[in-house]
C-alpha cells in the first residue's frame, strides 16, 4: 500500500447520541460502494485493554517490549506504549492508503465533523434550540451557544429575584431550597458547552426539527438518522479519495531517444514497467496512450489484475494539448492524473495529494510549479472542467499545455514544491530522460542508491 495520508472525518455527539450505530451503517455502505475505510475510535479511559493476562501477547509487554505486533494470516494487531494521548492527527497520519478514515469522537481534532443529534437523547435537544436560536440571531456557527443563552437565562432570572425579593423582616430561616441556584456551581450544561457544533461542522445527522432549521440557517446540510445514503454520498463528493484515471503517455518512437521511451530498458526491465508499477496501486483506472499497441501488447500478460488500457492519440498531430485532449477523452473517472511515461521517479503519493487539494479547493487542475515553471505531466486534472478548455485551445490551433492553465474559466491550483516535497520527501518526480546519455545517468544514480 503506497504511504499516503488518508482523508478522515469525525462523527461527534452527545453521550447516547447514537454515534457508534451510525458509524457502524455508514462505514458498511462506504465499503458496500468499494471504499478502503479506516476507523478510530476515542476511548475516554485511560488503561483499556485488548491484550490479556496469560496471551503470549501480554507476556511480551509484561516483560518490557514498548510494542507488540499480533500477526496471522489475514489479521494483525499493533499495541503500542504512548507517553499521554496522541493527537488524532498523529493517528490518522499513521493509518494511510485508506480512501476514508471514520473518526468516532476526537470534537477538537480539527477534523471536519458530522454532528449527530437525536430526539431521544434530551442533550441534544437543549443543544438543538440552543443553536436553532444562535441562527436565528445571526450568530456564526462556532459560538458557544449554550453557555451564551445560559448566561442570559442567569441574568433574567437575577433581575425576575430582585424584583420580587422579600421583605428585610423575612425569616431567618427560609430554606435553603429557595435560595437562587449559584452561577458558578457546575452544570450538565457546562459538559454541553464542550460539545457544541463548531465551525468544523460539514453535516447534521438529526431527527430534532430544531436541529433541522439550524443546519438550513447555517448553509450546512442536514440528513435523517436512517438516510445513511444520503451521508455516504455526501461523503464521497466531499471527502473520499476521488476515483482517479492515471494516464501514462507513452506516445511512440522518441527522436532523441533513439527508440521507444516505453520499452527503453531501465534497470534490465521496459521503463513502462517501472511507471506502472509505481503509479497503479492509486490508480482506479490504468491507461497508457501509445502508437505502438503490438509492441506494448505484453502487458496485459504482464500485469493481468490491472486491466491497463491502450489508447491511440485523438489526433494525427502532435503536441502537449492534443495528448492531453486524448488523456482526458479516453478517462472514465472524474479525475485524471497524466504523467510522461520518462518520468522515471513519478509519485503516486503525488498523485494522492494533488486529489486532495482538488477536492479541497474545487480546481479544475491542480499544479505543480517549481523554479522551472509548471509542471503539467505530472499534474491533476478535473475531466468536466478541462476537456471543454482544452477543445476550445484546440480549435484555435493552439497545442501548448500552458494554454489550458491560461484560460480565465479554468481554476488552476498551484501546488509548491514545498508541498510537493512534503508528500514526497525523496523528491525527483519531474526528472525525465530524453537521451540515452540522461537515461544512463539516471539508471547509474538510481542502481547506487
Amino acid at each position: 500500500m503506497v504511504n499516503v495520508p488518508s482523508p478522515a472525518v469525525a462523527v461527534v455527539g452527545r453521550h447516547n447520541s447514537g454515534k457508534t450505530t451510525l458509524i457502524e451503517q455508514l462505514i458498511a455502505c462506504l465499503v458496500g460502494r468499494g471504499h478502503d475505510v479506516g476507523s478510530v475510535k476515542h476511548h475516554s479511559h485511560a488503561g483499556f485493554e485488548i491484550d490479556y493476562p496469560g496471551k503470549d501477547s501480554y507476556r511480551h509487554r509484561a516483560a518490557g517490549a514498548s510494542e507488540t505486533v499480533i500477526a496471522c494470516p489475514g489479521q494483525m494487531a499493533r499495541i503500542k506504549s504512548v507517553e499521554g494521548e496522541l493527537e488524532c492527527s498523529e493517528i490518522v497520519r499513521s493509518m494511510p492508503g485508506h480512501d476514508i478514515v471514520v473518526v468516532e469522537g476526537y470534537r477538537k481534532s480539527g477534523l471536519p465533523t458530522i454532528e449527530i443529534m437525536r430526539s431521544g437523547n434530551p442533550a441534544d435537544v437543549n443543544v438543538a434550540e440552543a443553536m436553532l436560536k444562535a441562527a436565528r440571531a445571526g450568530e456564526p456557527l462556532g459560538t458557544d451557544f449554550v453557555q451564551r443563552y445560559r448566561e442570559e437565562e442567569r441574568r433574567a432570572r437575577e433581575a425576575a429575584a430582585s424584583a420580587d425579593a422579600p421583605a428585610p423582616d423575612a425569616p431567618a430561616d427560609a430554606s435553603p431550597a429557595d435560595a437562587p441556584a449559584d452561577p458558578h456551581a457546575h452544570t450538565a450544561e457546562d459538559d454541553l458547552a464542550h460539545k457544541m457544533p463548531d465551525a468544523n461542522t460539514v453535516a447534521v445527522v438529526t431527527d430534532i426539527p430544531e436541529a433541522r432549521q439550524a443546519a438550513v440557517l447555517f448553509n450546512v446540510p442536514a440528513f435523517d438518522l436512517d438516510d445513511v445514503e444520503g451521508l455516504a454520498g455526501f461523503l464521497e463528493e466531499h471527502y473520499v479519495r476521488p476515483r482517479i484515471s492515471i494516464v501514462i503517455q507513452a506516445g511512440g518512437e522518441s527522436r532523441r531517444m533513439g527508440q521507444s521511451k516505453a520499452t527503453v530498458p531501465f534497470a534490465g526491465r521496459p521503463l513502462i514497467c517501472r511507471l506502472i508499477e509505481r503509479l497503479s496501486p492509486v490508480a482506479d483506472e490504468l491507461i497508457i496512450t501509445t502508437n505502438e499497441h503490438d509492441r506494448l501488447g505484453f502487458l496485459a500478460e504482464a500485469y493481468p489484475d490491472l486491466d491497463i488500457k491502450l489508447v491511440g492519440d485523438a489526433f494525427d498531430f502532435r503536441g502537449a494539448l492534443p495528448g492531453l485532449y486524448t488523456a482526458l477523452t479516453a478517462a472514465r473517472n472524474p479525475y485524471v492524473a497524466v504523467v510522461a511515461c520518462d518520468m522515471v521517479f513519478a509519485s503516486a503519493a503525488l498523485v494522492v495529494a494533488e486529489s486532495l487539494v482538488m477536492v479541497d479547493t474545487g480546481a479544475d487542475v491542480v499544479v505543480p510549479v517549481n523554479k522551472h515553471g509548471f509542471e503539467p505531466f505530472h499534474a491533476l486534472y478535473r475531466r468536466s472542467g478541462c476537456l471543454p478548455a482544452v477543445r476550445r485551445a484546440l480549435d484555435r490551433g493552439d497545442r501548448r499545455a500552458q494554454s489550458l492553465l491560461e484560460d480565465p474559466e479554468v481554476h488552476v491550483e498551484e501546488f509548491s514544491q514545498k508541498r510537493v516535497l512534503e508528500a514526497e520527501p525523496h523528491g525527483g518526480c519531474f526528472i525525465n530522460a530524453n537521451t540515452p546519455d540522461e537515461l544512463k545517468r539516471i539508471e547509474d544514480s538510481y542502481l547506487e542508491e
